[in-house]
């Protein structure tokens, strides 16, 4: 097996997130910490701790100097992270003396680190909501188009009352839109700059240093946090929690169709799927397990990243490095669960006599709940229940429960118990009304 799914040209179609990818590699990673350079420059011009000059030559260079990340390789090894080589290699790149010593100007590696990481996740991010409000338009149209498409609905795996398509779909994309809606708090929660210096009492700036981190943070379009926060990871852990969150919403919807396609059920198409290597006949839904996989794996990330929120005193390199591993790996799963789960969205039908057969076997069994209800409306509540469960005991083929309804209860009036498309209650309106709001999406 490869060392990561995410990296494997193997695998690359199955795990693989290209786009998602090209926000975490190397020399993403040491651009955007030259954007900082550059910008934490400007700012610190702004308020009059280093020169105009080397400011303007500093950010000039910020955003035309191309390092090598294998370049910096040693120097990171020895130091743990990757800045001392990169202010090192800024320096000598420069060619100006002057100005290159005002490189990195009272910052510590931490501060360009994570404000970089921020700079990516901001990506990251309006990535994620487009493809989160690309599987909500797939699923609104699932939901409108089968609003009042009967089907069986299941508890514990059982057949319990109809319900429809629509409402399931929609049932899918609703967390999807309330996820969308906490995407903007989380931005200003967690897309902050980081500028503490070694300690996080950013002394080497002295009374300029909120300035200087308001005028970074203007640079760079992030946030200002409400204090230091090398040791403080909630803008980490904040994402990684939403992002675990959206993994679970998206494994729910696998689940279910995994389900819904098996053999037996086959109560949806999912588009083009998975062969046998020596069953010919077999469509492998090999999207929704993927989908699940990368959810479970996203959990197992989550827990690490939450754990290494305990860091030590004002700054801990372990608790740190801890998230430099499972960080990435998280944002690349829950991209490609995204991908996955808008790709299968798009592709997925019902179909309807595979529903129609779920919904009846011939026992109407399904429709105990509603007889229950019926009779209960002209005799005591318990008694109802226990006579339709009587009646349930003893359907047998070919004498269903709505016979027996019919013989044990010849007055009553069951028009409509039996019909699953009187019986979706509200499902229909729900799924509607979750694609009117997939419409307001615009």
């Amino acid at each position: 097996m490869a060392a990561s799914l995410f990296e494997s040209a193997l695998y690359r179609e199955l795990a693989g997130d290209r786009e998602i990818g090209a926000l975490l590699t190397d020399t993403a990673e040491l651009r955007a910490m030259l954007l900082v350079e550059g910008s934490l420059a400007k700012a610190q011009a702004a308020a009059g701790l280093i020169p105009e000059t080397a400011a303007a030559a500093i950010h000039r260079m910020s955003m035309e100097i191309q390092l090598d990340p294998g370049a910096l390789a040693a120097e990171t090894g020895r130091s743990g992270v990757p800045v001392p080589a990169l202010v090192a290699a800024f320096r000598a790149e420069m060619g100006a003396p002057d100005h290159a010593a005002w490189v990195h100007y009272g910052a510590t590696s931490q501060d360009i680190v994570d404000t970089a990481l921020m700079l990516r996740m901001r990506r990251v991010l309006e990535v994620f909501e487009g493809r989160m409000a690309g599987l909500c338009r797939a699923l609104g149209r699932l939901a409108e188009d089968h609003a009042e498409l009967p089907m069986a609905g299941r508890t514990w795996g059982q057949a319990a009352v109809p319900v429809c398509f629509g409402g399931i779909a929609a049932g899918w994309g609703r967390p999807v839109l309330s996820l969308l809606e906490d995407l903007e708090p989380l931005r200003e929660r967690a897309l902050v700059v980081s500028l503490s210096g070694a300690a996080g009492t950013l002394s080497a700036m002295g009374d300029n240093g909120p300035d200087v981190a308001r005028g970074l943070a203007e640079g760079l379009g992030l946030g200002v946090p409400n204090g230091p926060w090398h040791a403080d990871r909630q803008p980490v852990v904040a994402l990684a929690a939403w992002m675990v969150r959206v993994a679970g919403v998206l494994a729910k919807m696998a689940e279910d169709l995994h389900l819904l396609a098996q053999s037996g059920i086959g109560e949806v198409r999912l588009g083009p799927s998975g062969g046998s290597s020596t069953m010919p006949q077999k469509q492998n839904p090999v999207g929704p397990a993927m989908i699940s996989a990368l959810a479970r794996y996203a959990v197992g990330l989550n827990v690490t990243l939450q754990g290494a929120a305990a860091h030590r005193q004002q700054r801990d390199g372990a608790a740190w490095m801890a998230e430099w591993l499972a960080l990435p790996q998280l944002v690349l799963a829950v991209g490609r669960a995204l991908a996955l789960a808008e790709e299968l969205a798009g592709s997925v039908a019902p179909v309807p006599e595979a529903m129609a057969r779920g919904l009846d076997d011939g026992t109407g069994l399904i429709f105990a709940e509603a007889l229950s209800f019926r009779l209960a409306e002209t005799m005591p509540r318990p008694d109802a229940q226990a006579a339709v469960k009587e009646m349930c005991r003893k359907v047998q083929p070919g004498r269903g429960l709505q016979a027996r309804a019919a013989e044990h209860f010849p007055e009553a009036d069951l028009t409509g118990v039996f019909d699953a498309a009187a019986s979706l209650g509200q499902a229909p309106a729900e799924a509607r009304a979750f694609a009117a709001a997939v419409r307001a999406l615009g």
